[in-house]
């Protein structure tokens, strides 16, 4: 398996944002971008086709779910686990209390 990062991308579909790629530190302000449009109506993250994530991927993500009201968070790319225990985010990327 290739440690290179796979180029982020971010579509619409339906109710959800769907990324794909690494949602990395250089990915992030692109993604931003195109989330900024697409707030309402979203109720999931699918992150399935997400290779990895890094403290700025997660940072993207929690934002995005907290912005638009997201209840469900779909896959678990590498480094999201740990990076959610490290930050005390739940399973939504609410902040656990």
């Amino acid at each position: 398996m290739s440690s290179a990062a796979r180029v982020a991308s971010v579509q619409r579909d339906g109710d959800a944002l769907v990324f794909s790629g690494t949602l990395d530190r250089a990915a992030v302000p692109a993604l931003w971008i195109q989330c900024a449009t697409w707030r309402s109506g979203v109720t999931r993250l699918d992150l399935v086709a997400v290779d990895r994530v890094d403290s700025a991927g997660v940072a993207l993500l929690a934002e995005l779910a907290a912005r638009t009201g997201a209840t469900a968070v779909e896959g678990e790319p590498i480094g999201l686990v740990e990076l959610r225990r490290a930050y005390r985010l739940g399973a939504t990327l609410n902040f656990a209390t």
